[in-house]
């Protein structure tokens, strides 16, 4: 296969009606009464929330806006209204400063200048949050995670990444943004710089160390098993890049997958005692 941009293009009608007809049949398969997901006003929150929408209708969808002192952003609070006006999305906004600030306070050890565990504490607390809407109201969470960021490891384990169902999670970012455009999201939206919002001025692509547009496409080279030197002669990247790519993705695998176990018995679960979603 080509590794350049169009290798990426798929059909967007096509994709918005898988990812519809999947939330839909989730949703009632599970007997839920909708679906609740944090509504940060990036790309990613904004295209699930919108399919969710088209999907259920937005009454059954529950936007929850998390701002905290921090990291409080204007731009993003009036960009995930807008997405909850423009779906009819019914939304609640709690401020969670004061959460953060008793963890804080009640932690001997806690360091407020080690900013990565800091900010995987506000990952998680966000997502305290949304499954106590999910267990007090009988909705689903709706994870908001794409596959660029999934296969980096690039989130917070058993935090931003928590979730019953992720519809993105098999699109890459610059996937997700052509979905978004396709659903008719605002371009402000659709080209805003992608940050997880855990400390100020926090950039993802600056963490990751390559732009998306690069990425992905050494991403998907890795999903058809292409060697590292033909990603790189293809894309035109120097091979130590795309040999840090590989390195992160293969080291951050045990983020994707259930706590591992001693091998004991006959099938274990997470392993080899797996089963197919079972419906009445």
């Amino acid at each position: 296969m080509r590794l350049e941009p169009a290798v990426l293009d798929l059909d967007w009608n096509e994709v918005e009606r898988r990812a519809r007809l999947f939330i839909k049949k989730y949703v009632e398969q599970t007997s839920s009464s909708g679906v609740v997901l944090g509504l940060s006003g990036g790309v990613d929150s904004s295209t699930s929330a919108a399919l969710a929408a088209l999907a259920l209708g937005g009454d059954k969808v529950t936007g929850l806006l998390l701002p905290e002192r921090e990291t409080y952003s204007n731009i993003d609070v009036q960009h995930a209204k807008h997405i909850s006006e423009r779906f009819q999305i019914r939304t609640e906004t709690i401020d969670i400063t004061s959460a953060l600030d008793a963890f804080y306070r009640s932690t001997p050890s806690f360091d407020g200048r080690d900013k990565v565990t800091k900010g995987n504490i506000k990952a998680r607390m966000r997502m305290i949050y949304v499954y106590y809407y999910a267990n007090k109201y009988g909705l689903l969470v709706c994870g908001n995670s794409d596959k660029s960021e999934t296969m980096m490891g690039y989130f917070t384990k058993w935090g931003d990444v928590s979730a019953d169902f992720a519809p993105l999670m098999d699109l890459y970012k610059t996937q997700v943004r052509k979905l978004a455009r396709h659903l008719g999201l605002p371009e402000q939206i659709v080209k805003k710089p992608s940050s997880p919002g855990l400390w100020p001025g926090q950039s993802a692509e600056q963490e990751l160390g390559v732009d998306y547009e690069t990425l992905d496409l050494i991403l998907c080279g890795l999903e058809h098993f292409m060697d590292s030197e033909e990603i790189a002669s293809q894309i035109q990247a120097d091979i130590e890049l795309v040999q840090r790519v590989m390195f992160r993705w293969l080291t951050s695998e045990h983020k994707r997958r259930m706590p591992l176990t001693t091998k004991i018995q006959y099938r274990t679960p997470g392993m080899d005692f797996r089963l197919a979603r079972v419906t009445a």
